[in-house]
């Protein structure tokens, strides 16, 4: 009979960190459906306000049930953690959200994405001014390969500035940066407590702006054009909803604590690498081989800051007690 020797520290810390990745991969996959399926809205008359105030609506509503059932026994956890939550609805979702669609209603989607997604490396930044101390070879190098690889996979080809879309978009990075940051911070809550009480706070938020003027209002609900046929306005709608909110939410918040803010930041830039397959599949825009050499930079990047992180590996347990 063979006795195998119990997993260590190190293989548990692995593990979680390759369980978060999977679910980081597959919420960025959801992330990426939105773009796609929101445009036939957009071209049928929709505001990004519009389509932004739905989608956080209707999907806080779809995950009401689901966080009431995971919050049984947890709501002392969530009255000492309202300012979370709160911080979550109003930065993650409503500013995030809002600031993007604003932004992309002044300017191209390429510039727009590309600095909502300097969230990653703003984070690394702030990190080094909060500790005083200089990112590693490693997270310089990745950071370094998923900027340019990002620059390659956005097509900045005739982009135009605007200086009130540039101040919308760093916004978007600001909310970006703290879904990260508050999605992976040490809580009690369960996974779904987040998504499930902080779109609300997102949507009333976003209602809010729209009632006073900031964000521009309209959504026919007429036909659109998808894939080539004519559906009615809340098929598309639905998948951003659904997929795009809900599921993608509730999928990178589990992630989130499993790999903590700096790999989950850089592992959701893969959701411009699926919004790339995405529109491929759907809407027939091929890659340029410059987008795909960017794919392979972004991938870098990520595996550099992997690398990192398992430099960084918690010890064996032997080699943790301390000697008197």
């Amino acid at each position: 009979m063979s006795f195998s020797n119990p997993p260590s520290p190190a293989d548990h810390h692995h593990s979680r960190i390759g369980a978060g990745i999977t679910l980081g991969l597959a919420a960025s996959l959801a992330f990426a459906t939105s773009g796609t399926f929101v445009r036939p809205l957009l071209e049928a008359g929709w505001t990004p306000g519009a389509a932004v105030f739905w989608r956080v609506l209707v999907a806080s509503v779809l995950l009401a049930p689901f966080g009431l059932w995971a919050m049984r026994g947890h709501w002392g956890e969530l009255r000492a953690e309202w300012f979370r939550v709160l911080a979550f609805g109003l930065l993650a979702v409503a500013m995030a959200q809002g600031m993007y669609f604003s932004a992309v209603s002044r300017m191209s989607v390429s510039v727009a994405l590309l600095l909502e997604y300097m969230a990653p490396v703003a984070l690394v930044l702030l990190a080094w001014v909060r500790t005083r101390k200089a990112p590693s070879g490693l997270i310089l190098a990745g950071s370094a390969a998923s900027v340019v690889g990002l620059f390659c996979v956005l097509d900045l080809t005739g982009a135009r500035l605007d200086g009130l879309g540039v101040l919308f978009a760093m916004g978007a990075m600001v909310g970006a940066a703290a879904y990260f940051a508050i999605g992976s911070g040490d809580s009690k809550l369960p996974a779904l407590a987040l998504p499930a009480f902080g779109l609300p706070i997102g949507a009333v938020a976003l209602g809010l702006l729209i009632a006073v003027g900031a964000l521009p209002y309209s959504a026919p609900l007429v036909d659109v054009t998808l894939l080539g046929h004519q559906v009615p306005w809340w098929v598309p709608l639905s998948v951003v909803i659904v997929v795009a909110t809900a599921a993608a939410y509730a999928l990178g918040l589990a992630g989130l604590p499993l790999m903590g803010e700096r790999l989950s930041s850089f592992v959701s830039l893969s959701e411009v690498l699926f919004a790339t397959a995405v529109a491929a599949l759907i809407l027939g825009e091929i890659p340029s081989p410059m987008q795909l050499l960017g794919g392979v930079g972004i991938i870098a990047g990520v595996v550099l800051i992997r690398l990192d992180g398992m430099s960084t590996a918690p010890a064996p347990a032997e080699e943790l007690v301390a000697l008197d």
